[in-house]
């Protein structure tokens, strides 16, 4: 008989590497056919209900690792609850109307002027479902559980009935309205924009310092006099109005030695202005307040029969330009409003497209608002008007899906009321958790900051707005009329809006005394994409009975403070007075490995199919965890690289766990806390409060937190320890003993709570761990998380055993020590005096364990401090001296033994395994031991 053996050497079937490309593929099909999700949900069916409520992704085009970052969160979430007692439904949404998938059609060839608005519709329907199809695939393809197959979809038309009710209920509340005020206007997309839809970029200008004459000075200023204004958008100069000055402000009339004419500025700019403007020389003639100068007037540069009217506004800065701004009603906010204030015409002479207007004049009609800068220039130029010309670098509105620059324009629009419920939403924001923290102040400063949200789009692709015209123009918003066509969309789609006229959708009979002869117009604008998606708390939340408005969580990147988490809060505190959520989590954007935005143009674009072909979704999961998702995240392929090595590692710790447990039958062997050894107690503590930490980072989602514990738990409390100490049990001891079933014990438990507690990140191979235990469930995604026990002595144990762990590193530096001085080479060949105080020597007393043993020396000896040779290596309270161990190596046990050759039938062996080979292998007797 070899002595091999009589070993317990650990086998088992799972393979050290996961192949996982293939088999996660495999692994995701049989949770499909075998329907896990389904019943993970009938098993929680009565439990208390946790709702994570997805923000819907666009449709268009495959998912990116954002994406990916997003939906895998969500899973460990959701996951992580339906397996920690809740009712956790996932239903994942996607928004598929508006503009992008417009372009997209228009870049496939299809002409939108060849077919009715409906035909074109239906085309852009078709493209959304495709690109829906394939986002699906891709998520499923990472491992997400949901109800993929009962998604939510902005285009389905229960979903777009809920939204125009959600719109009904704000009409109810008075808070739509419409009205003629600058917005965020693309010229490249011909629409109105939401806050949301722009992006900001820094762009140079052409800024132009120049003098308007004076008209009217009310007998303070002469007709030589000129106001000096100064404006960033020379475009917008044949649009121009007034002069905005500051009422508190001194202003300066000045005389420049080599000009006939006088000018005003800002008393507190002059020198700086007289030095760009070439003054040389300059008297200032007398100052007035700003207030002083209210209604004088001044004549417009291009156009001599306009007035421009000199008004005191709240926006004026001495920062840069002159203190007299160049205003333009037409043309941006603050204009707009001071405009309004004084009765003038809000005039925008630019078209939808972004050219010139024909009342603009010969030099202008027709030329593009960009190109108008600089006929702008030269006309003040020839008219001797323009005093200094400059670039200026500023932040600049882009519209976020054209990457084209954008213009205020003011046009009539559809509006949304945030000022009318502002302290309600600012109030319902209050109630609500975020994480991170700082989330909260920034949306509640967002509210609070924002202005009326702009509800109309001049598109196609979308939902209609739910409005009639009567004969004179009257808008037709009531209950009646907005409930009918919510219930004609839910049965017909919002298609129907398009295919029929205005009559046909009105209830039957409806009559207004607007329009005696019975004749209805509809409004052809759809609804900003941002109201679809912000109407999801009632399209889904409120409309599916399995969850619950509000929702739990809403969790999105960190732009959807301006985006979804700022739509759906108002749209909700509109209709319901709440928040549409409880808690908010927000993440950072994924950035490459130089923390650079992806992009095609630079080429360094990572997407998850390119991993996952290489290396399994399993690492994409694994990297996620294991970045601080709070804060942008930089992605590159030696990050996934890195992320292979950690799952390795925790594969292994699986493998080499699974082949020690593989002759352990729970039911009949595991031995109570009581009864184990001090060691295995020890462990059994340490994976307990390894265990709590875990869920209470699951429920904190504290992502970073579980795979920074994972690492460290696996590597220092496993690998360089427990396991390191089991070999010499679970290999060595008789396979029924106690000391082997005790520490199995351990090693079971340790492999059930590793495999639960890392299910909603690696469900992929936590169910192919959970194909090799012995639990009752068929899948682990069907177990519940380990609970946390306590046990008695817990305080006693970590106290103790944590001056033991002091111990065994400073042994551990003296052995290493020995090694480097060639006194021994494997810590079995150490034979090792430790030189204790009293104190110490007590307490190891206390750990009632083999302190040898889990040394992992040969020989141990306790011995008094005070006794300590000058050799021995010293620490603080003790010393170590280490010494080649006295005997022979045990060929079965590995270590050096004085008792090796007494035995009187295996006289190779050391004494304790020829006893275990007696006992166990009668056989042996008659066979005899061979190496």
């Amino acid at each position: 008989m070899r002595i091999k053996d009589t070993l317990n050497l650990g086998k088992t079937k799972f393979p050290m590497r996961g192949n996982l490309p293939v088999k996660e593929a495999q692994r995701q099909q049989e949770w499909e056919e075998q329907q896990v999700y389904g019943r993970r949900q009938k098993l929680n069916a009565d439990k208390p209900t946790f709702v994570l409520h997805d923000g819907p992704p666009y449709a268009n085009g495959n998912i990116h690792m954002g994406h990916a970052m997003n939906k895998i969160s969500k899973d460990f979430i959701v996951r992580a609850k339906s397996m920690m007692g809740f009712r956790a439904p996932y239903v994942p949404g996607w928004d598929t109307h508006g503009l992008p998938i417009e372009q997209q059609l228009k870049k496939a060839g299809v002409n939108r002027k060849t077919m009715s608005t409906a035909e074109f519709r239906e085309k852009c329907r078709e493209y959304a479902l495709e690109q829906v199809d394939k986002q699906r695939t891709d998520f499923k393809r990472l491992g997400v559980a949901g109800e993929w197959e009962n998604p939510y979809l902005t285009l389905h038309p229960e979903f777009e009935a809920q939204q125009i009710r959600v719109f009904g209920k704000m009409v109810e509340r008075g808070l739509i309205y419409k009205g003629k005020k600058p917005v965020f206007w693309s010229w490249s997309s011909e629409s109105a924009l939401a806050e949301a839809e722009v992006e900001y970029h820094d762009v140079t200008s052409p800024s132009a310092f120049y003098a308007e004459k004076v008209l009217d000075g009310k007998g303070l200023l002469d007709a030589n006099t000129y106001f000096v204004v100064w404006t960033t958008t020379p475009w917008t100069i044949p649009a121009s109005e007034g002069i905005t000055i500051d009422a508190n402000f001194e202003y300066a009339v000045v005389k420049p030695q080599n000009d006939e004419r006088k000018f005003i500025l800002a008393a507190e700019l002059v020198n700086k202005n007289a030095e760009l403007f070439g003054w040389e020389a300059f008297e200032i003639v007398e100052t007035f307040k700003g207030a002083q100068l209210e209604k004088m007037t001044a004549q417009h540069p291009f156009y001599p029969e306009r007035e421009l009217l000199v008004m005191l506004g709240d926006f004026v800065t001495l920062d840069s330009g002159t203190g007299l701004v160049h205003t333009a009603p037409g043309f941006g906010e603050d204009d707009f409003n001071v405009g309004t204030k004084y009765g003038l015409d809000i005039y925008v002479p630019v078209d939808d497209r972004g050219y010139m207007t024909e009342d603009t004049g010969a030099d202008f009609a027709g030329v593009f608002y960009e190109d108008a800068n600089a006929v702008s220039l030269k006309k003040l130029q020839e008219a001797g008007l323009l005093l200094k010309q400059m670039d200026y670098e500023h932040s600049y509105p882009f519209d976020w899906r054209t990457k084209k620059p954008i213009i205020f324009r003011a046009t009539p629009q559809w509006f949304a009321s945030v000022d009318k419920i502002r302290e309600n939403i600012l109030s319902a924001i209050n109630e609500v958790k975020f994480f991170p923290e700082w989330g909260q102040k920034r949306l509640y400063n967002m509210i609070r900051d924002r202005g009326d949200w702009v509800i109309s789009r001049q598109r196609v692709w979308g939902v209609p707005l739910p409005i009639f015209y009567a004969e004179d123009g009257t808008a037709i918003m009531t209950k009646e009329t907005i409930e009918h066509v919510a219930q004609l969309v839910e049965e017909h789609g919002s298609n129907i809006w398009f295919q029929k006229e205005a009559k046909e959708l009105l209830p039957a009979g409806f009559t207004s005394e607007h329009s005696p002869n019975g004749i209805f117009t509809k409004e052809m604008d759809i609804m900003d994409v941002w109201f679809d998606s912000g109407s999801s708390h009632q399209g889904v939340c409120a409309q599916r009975s399995y969850l619950s408005y509000p929702a739990d969580l809403y969790l999105e990147g960190s732009d959807q403070y301006r985006g979804w988490f700022n739509s759906s809060l108002i749209t909700s505190v509109s209709v319901s007075d709440h928040a549409p959520y409880k808690q908010v989590l927000s993440q950072g954007f994924t950035l490459d490995g130089k923390g650079r935005k992806m992009s095609k143009s630079l080429g360094n674009v990572i997407v998850p199919d390119e991993v996952i072909k290489k290396m399994g979704a399993e690492i994409i999961r694994l990297w996620v965890l294991s970045v601080d998702t709070s804060a942008d995240v930089r992605v590159s392929m030696e990050s996934f690289q890195q992320i292979s090595e950690s799952y390795r590692k925790v594969r292994n710790t699986f493998r080499f766990l699974l082949a020690n447990v593989s002759d352990f039958e729970p039911s009949k062997d595991a031995v109570a806390f009581s009864e184990m050894e001090a060691i295995d107690q020890y462990m059994t503590v340490l994976v307990n409060k390894f265990t709590k930490e875990i869920l209470d980072a699951y429920s904190n989602y504290q992502f970073m937190d579980i795979y920074k514990n994972l690492i460290n738990f696996i590597t220092t409390n496993l690998s360089a320890f427990y396991l390191d100490v089991a070999k010499d049990v679970v290999y060595i001891e008789a396979q029924d003993s106690h000391k082997r079933r005790s520490m199995q014990t351990v090693l079971y438990d340790v492999t059930v709570r590793l495999a639960k507690l890392m299910t909603p990140v690696m469900p992929h191979t936590t169910e192919e761990v959970w194909e090799y235990l012995k639990e009752k469930e068929d899948y682990v995604q069907l177990a519940e998380m380990p609970l946390v026990e306590h046990f008695d002595r817990e305080a006693d144990l970590l106290e103790n055993w944590s001056r033991f762990m002091k111990v065994r590193s400073d042994v551990f530096k003296a052995l290493e020590e020995a090694r480097n001085q060639k006194l021994i080479g494997k810590s079995f060949e150490a034979a090792v005096t430790l030189y204790v105080s009293e104190n110490i020597k007590d307490q190891l007393s206390k750990l009632n364990a083999d302190i040898r043993q889990a040394l992992i020396v040969s020989e141990l000896t306790l011995a008094d401090l005070t006794d300590a040779p000058a050799q021995a290596l010293k620490f603080d309270d003790m010393a170590v001296l280490v010494e080649h161990a006295q005997g022979e190596v045990c060929p079965r046990c590995r270590m050096i033994k004085t008792d090796v050759g007494t035995h009187e039938h295996f006289g190779q062996l050391c004494g304790h395994c020829a006893q275990i080979v007696e006992e166990n292998f009668p056989q042996a007797l008659t066979e005899g031991l061979e190496e």
